[in-house]
């Protein structure tokens, strides 16, 4: 960083990096960032208000003189290694393995973070679903978090004597350079479908920028990839690290059982047994296993560990009661064409004689609009019944995105809608019986619902649990 304009004089201690002055606490450092819907620069006031001991922008205002004040020519280009810098590089003190893709991201990086917490390491794991670090878990409001709150968290992680850490990385991360000064031992790609194309427009532009991951991967790293996938020569395409493959086509790994009592597979004659269902599972499976040998897990090791663990929260999780004679419930953070196909097909595999599968499923706002009636296309063909309803709408009008949905149906012989989440998921579940399977899809492990910048209580799972107890107790009242 060569700073064009010094200016002030802070006299107290610096605090915390912060990217939003709201969070600005006296003596932090507000970093003015050009974004795409905000710029910094306009809450520089808003920052000094909150008595901030120093201000880093591209275009520097009048400060008081109290307060230090740095001009630089991109605070965005800038970010992740002053971040890093900033707070004593801890990523280079940390064991750091990232996990990209459209879908299976979150099971990965739980899969392997409950691994190596079962091995006696101590792992360290950031991601959609959840941050932990020193057996203690926090709350995640983005897949990957912004390059200070990164570096932040990271050098948290440092202090609890955490070695290995298990991250989701975003396209949005990697298009905004969030990881830049990072180094990574492990990088995986689990797959790469229809998503985020209101970000960046096409799927050349989606894979591009999952593709920097890999091509500043070092030639003591190793990548691996789901060689299954249409994708995955061209994310490794002008990679430097060794390039270890999955593969369940080329017959060096095999699907030998997949029920819905879980999975059994064979990577490269070893026998991985799980609870997990779904040949997309598999693949979750087996990219979790060959990162764990690439980081020293003995092959035997690795396969008992995650023949013991669970899925990822919200994934494919089973909404139970006491009562066996209710509909089978699944909750599912499935939000994209591609992963709602492969949940509805997967229901359908291990779906008993006569039993049907129907879904309550919807789209988000102010999100790529493109998939909504791609959507529609996929759960009409796959489930048997179809209810859309609303996700998170956002700015949006949910009526206005359930319209959007319905442009991809064929027909609409079995579609319904209700625009109530809460309504939704109870009617679903009221009007089944018990040879029904009903997949709740696209917020999973949410516990809420954001509606016009408020996010309000609501939890699939709960209500779900709620409407199964009035089921139950309704047909023993029958009976």
């Amino acid at each position: 960083m060569n700073p064009i304009k010094v200016c002030g004089n802070f006299t107290g201690e610096l605090g915390d990096l912060r990217l939003d002055s709201r969070a600005v606490q006296p003596g932090d450092v507000f970093i003015a960032v050009k974004g795409s819907q905000q710029d910094g620069h306009h809450f520089i006031t808003s920052a000094i208000g909150n008595r901030a001991g120093a201000i880093l922008a591209e275009h520097l205002p009048e400060v008081p003189t109290s307060v230090l004040g740095i001009e630089i020519a991109s605070t965005g280009n800038s970010l992740g290694r002053l971040a890093q810098t900033y707070y004593d590089n801890p990523a280079d003190k940390l064991i750091l393995n990232a996990v990209t893709g459209t879908n299976g991201k979150t099971t990965v990086t739980s899969l392997l973070y409950q691994v190596f917490a079962l091995l006696n390491y101590r792992p360290g794991l950031l991601g959609t679903n959840a941050i932990c670090y020193g057996n203690k878990t926090y709350a995640s409001r983005l897949t990957t978090p912004d390059a200070t709150e990164l570096a932040r968290i990271m050098s948290r992680m440092v202090k609890v004597e955490t070695d290995s850490v298990f991250m989701e990385v975003s396209s949005h991360a990697l298009e905004q350079g969030r990881n830049d000064g990072i180094s990574f031992k492990t990088a995986v790609f689990t797959n790469l479908s229809h998503d985020h194309l209101d970000y960046h427009f096409s799927m050349d532009a989606y894979a591009a920028a999952k593709k920097k991951l890999f091509d500043g991967l070092s030639e003591d790293s190793i990548a691996i990839i789901n060689a299954d996938d249409e994708y995955a020569e061209t994310m490794v395409a002008d990679c430097k690290a060794e390039i270890w493959r999955l593969s369940f086509t080329d017959g060096s790994s095999q699907i030998l059982s997949n029920t819905s009592e879980g999975l059994v597979i064979d990577i490269d004659g070893t026998v991985i047994q799980s609870s997990l269902i779904g040949r997309f599972n598999a693949y979750n499976l087996g990219l979790a296993y060959l990162a764990a040998c690439a980081l020293g897990v003995s092959k035997n090791n690795a396969a008992a560990a995650l023949s013991e663990v669970k899925g990822a929260e919200g994934r494919m999780e089973r909404v139970s009661v006491s009562n066996p004679k209710v509909p089978e419930v699944f909750v599912d953070y499935a939000h994209t064409p591609d992963a709602l196909k492969n949940v509805l097909e997967t229901l359908q595999e291990v779906a008993k004689t006569n039993q049907k599968v129907h879904v309550v499923f919807g789209c988000g706002g102010d999100r790529d609009k493109t998939k909504r009636p791609a959507m529609a296309k996929i759960a009409h063909q796959f489930a048997d019944f179809v209810l859309v309803t609303s996700d998170n709408p956002r700015t949006e009008n949910p009526e206005a995105i359930i319209d959007d949905i319905f442009e991809g149906f064929p027909s609409l012989d079995k579609v319904h809608r209700i625009s109530d989440r809460e309504e939704a998921i109870s009617y679903s579940i009221k009007n089944a019986d018990s040879d029904t399977i009903i997949l709740i899809a696209g917020k999973g492990h949410e516990t809420y619902q954001e509606i016009n910048g408020v996010r309000h209580d609501m939890d699939d799972r709960l209500i779900a649990r709620k409407a199964l107890a009035e089921f139950s107790s309704n047909a023993e009242e029958v009976v």
